[in-house]
C-alpha cells in the first residue's frame, strides 16, 4: 500500500500543484484546506478518487482541529505518513503601514500553523515509528523579501529555524523535518503581487532571469516525502534561481 501523505493549502496555487503531482506518483493523499469544498474541487480536479485521496476542511492555527484531520486520515487511509505544511497568508503591506492586528494575523497562519502541525503530527508520527514533514519555507524567510511584507517574510523565516528544532526532536523516532525555500514562482499569487510594470524589474534580479516551475517545486516535495530520503533531515533546499546563494 502506497504511503499517503496530508497537504494543507491544497485547494490552489503551489498546493494543489503539489497534492496533485503527489497523486501522479502514486502516493495518497489528503487535500486540506481551510475552504473543505475547495479542497474537494482540487481533489475531482486532480482526478483522486475515494481509495486515493480524502478532502477536509482544515484550519491549520488549531491543534485540535488538526489533530482531527489526522485522525480523519488515519482513518480514511489506515495510517499517514507524509505532512507537506504548505498553507501561508501572503501579503505584501508595506512594512511601515503593518498594523499590529495584520502583523499577528500572518504570523499566527504561517507560523503558528506551520508549528502546530510539526507538532501535532510529529506526535503521531513517533508512535507510528516513521515520518517525513515538509515545510514550504520561501526565499523571503532568507533575504528579507524581494515583493513581499514584512510579516511574511519574518514568519517564512521562522519556518525554517522551526524545521531546524523539530528536525532535531524529531530524528530518533524515524520521522525527517525538511524545507524548501522557493523564490518568486510562477503562480497566480506572484503575479497578482507583482504587477506587470514591476515583473521586468523583478526577473531581472533572478540571475537565471525567469520565474520559477511550480511543479519543480511539487517534484521536490515528492522526493523528501520518499521512503529513500531518510538521511537528509534539518535540510532547506533552495529552489530561487540564484537569488540567494549559499
Amino acid at each position: 500500500m502506497s504511503d499517503a501523505v496530508l497537504v494543507t493549502g491544497a485547494a490552489a496555487g503551489l498546493g494543489q500543484t503539489i497534492a496533485g503531482h503527489l497523486l501522479t506518483q502514486g502516493f495518497r493523499v489528503v487535500f486540506a484546506d481551510l475552504n473543505g469544498e475547495q479542497a474537494q474541487a482540487a481533489l475531482e480536479a486532480a482526478g483522486g478518487h475515494r481509495d486515493n485521496a480524502l478532502a477536509l476542511a482544515l484550519d491549520i492555527r488549531d491543534p485540535e482541529r488538526f489533530q482531527q484531520a489526522i485522525d480523519q486520515a488515519h482513518r480514511h487511509f489506515g495510517a499517514l505518513h507524509g505532512l507537506v505544511n504548505n498553507a501561508a497568508l501572503t501579503l505584501t503591506t508595506p512594512v511601515m503601514e503593518i498594523s499590529v492586528d495584520e502583523f499577528d494575523q500572518v504570523m499566527t497562519t504561517n507560523l503558528r500553523g506551520t508549528f502546530v502541525g510539526c507538532q501535532t503530527a510529529g506526535r503521531y508520527f513517533s508512535e507510528q515509528g516513521y515520518g517525513r514533514i515538509i515545510n514550504l519555507a520561501s526565499l523571503a524567510g532568507q533575504n528579507g523579501g524581494t515583493a513581499s511584507g514584512a510579516h511574511y517574510a519574518a514568519s517564512k523565516g521562522g519556518i525554517l529555524t522551526l524545521t531546524r528544532v523539530f528536525a532535531r526532536a524529531l530524528g530518533g523516532a524515524g520521522v525527517t523535518v525538511n524545507a524548501i525555500a522557493p523564490g518568486p514562482m510562477d503562480l497566480p499569487s506572484v503575479h497578482a503581487a507583482v504587477p506587470p510594470e514591476r515583473m521586468t524589474d523583478l526577473l531581472a534580479m533572478i540571475p537565471v532571469g525567469q520565474l520559477g516551475e511550480p511543479g519543480f517545486v511539487a517534484r521536490a516535495v515528492a522526493l523528501l516525502a520518499s521512503r529513500d530520503a531518510s538521511f537528509v533531515t534539518g535540510a532547506t533546499w533552495d529552489i530561487n534561481g540564484g537569488i540567494y546563494m549559499r
